[in-house]
């Protein structure tokens, strides 16, 4: 039997979900600049990109905390793809913000560590350097002609082990922004560090909806390219947080088809950060959720229902529950919730295919 949302708890705008934050926040968030263009780019079998690789020629610098906004729109490693590693597209106003003072671009998000932002940037740098693909479209080129929007989308790459399983990070920001600085890059970089694959998605903003099926339309690229890519479908893992939790939620929930893609698995593992989504079934996957009970967004109470539920419907939960990391902790540096990446690891590590070794 399955369990749907209440009403208040379906797909909601980014006023319902972050009523408590300012009208304020939202005049920030503007579209920030294009500036760089044009890639050779592979033609994968789906039609679409196989990644943007450096030419293996020179070594590119690495950013440092001093540097600002425009130096990643403009450094010569992140050439076509600069501007979606950037919560949005097009605001000059944001191009001399110092990196030191990145959390200004990420207002729904705590705790962001500007030294753990540079050095996953740097190392998306340093794979360029070594040759590597980091950036990969997951739309064909007709498929962004007939939806321009679809052109502010692709997946980041962190490398782990060949062959082993993969991850995709989804990060939150409210649907009004994409929040991979902190949310995204930094846990992918910790999870390719343990071997695994992880890959960071850049979806669509403004739509629940429409950024669930750029999820769908990720997870089934990676299917098709998986050879390719060098990675492991069996056993992959979904984590997000905040609106990149409801997505994933949204895909444990009803499945890959459900948003346009593929008749595929669900993931093996659901990693669930702060949110109050609340969305449940008997074969909803494994879950490992987090939260804070200061958390002024996502009600602490509306997580506890949701773990309480779905253990009812005998899905295995492991939750972590703490106490003052607040919202979009990320990686939960410097607070309570320091660690729960490790954890989250481990139970994915449960319920991955006891065939697979990496």
């Amino acid at each position: 039997m399955e369990f749907k949302p209440s009403e208040q708890e379906q797909p909601i705008s980014s006023q319902q979900e972050y009523g408590a934050m300012s009208r304020s926040i939202f005049i920030l968030m503007l579209f920030l600049t294009c500036f760089t263009g044009g890639v050779a780019m592979a033609e994968a079998k789906t039609g679409a990109s196989l990644g943007t690789k450096g030419n293996g020629q020179g070594r590119y610098a690495h950013l440092t905390t001093a540097d600002s906004v425009r130096d990643i729109v403009e450094h010569p490693a992140f050439k076509s793809f600069s501007q979606l590693i950037l919560p949005t597209e097009q605001d000059t106003r944001y191009l001399d913000t110092p990196l030191s003072n990145v959390r200004s671009l990420m207002p729904y998000h705590g705790h962001v560590n500007p030294d753990t932002v540079v050095g996953a940037l740097n190392r998306m740098i340093d794979d360029v350097n070594d040759g590597k693909a980091v950036f990969y479209d997951f739309y064909a080129e007709q498929q962004k002609r007939d939806d321009p929007a679809k052109e502010n989308t692709g997946l980041f790459f962190y490398g782990g082990e060949k062959g082993a399983p993969f991850a995709i990070v989804c990060p939150g920001g409210g649907f009004s922004y994409v929040g991979s600085l902190h949310e995204g890059f930094p846990l992918a970089l910790e999870i390719s560090k343990k071997k695994y694959n992880a890959f960071v998605i850049r979806y669509r903003i403004g739509s629940q909806q429409k950024a669930t099926e750029d999820l769908a339309a990720a997870i089934t690229y990676i299917f098709e390219n998986a050879e390719a890519l060098g990675v492991s479908t069996a056993g992959y893992s979904l984590w997000g947080g905040s609106a990149g939790a409801r997505m994933v939620g949204n895909i444990a929930f009803s499945g890959v088809a459900a948003y346009k893609g593929d008749d595929l698995p669900k993931p093996s593992t659901a990693v669930i950060a702060y949110t109050g989504q609340s969305s449940f079934s008997e074969d909803f996957p494994p879950t490992f959720m987090t939260t804070s009970a200061n958390d002024g967004i996502a009600n602490v109470l509306s997580v506890d229902r949701r773990v309480k539920n779905l253990r009812e419907a005998g899905v295995e939960v492991e939750y972590r529950r703490y106490r003052t990391a607040g919202h979009g902790f990320g990686l939960g540096t410097g607070t309570d919730a320091e660690g729960w990446l490790d954890l989250a690891v481990q139970f994915w590590e449960k319920h991955l295919n006891p065939s697979i070794s990496h």
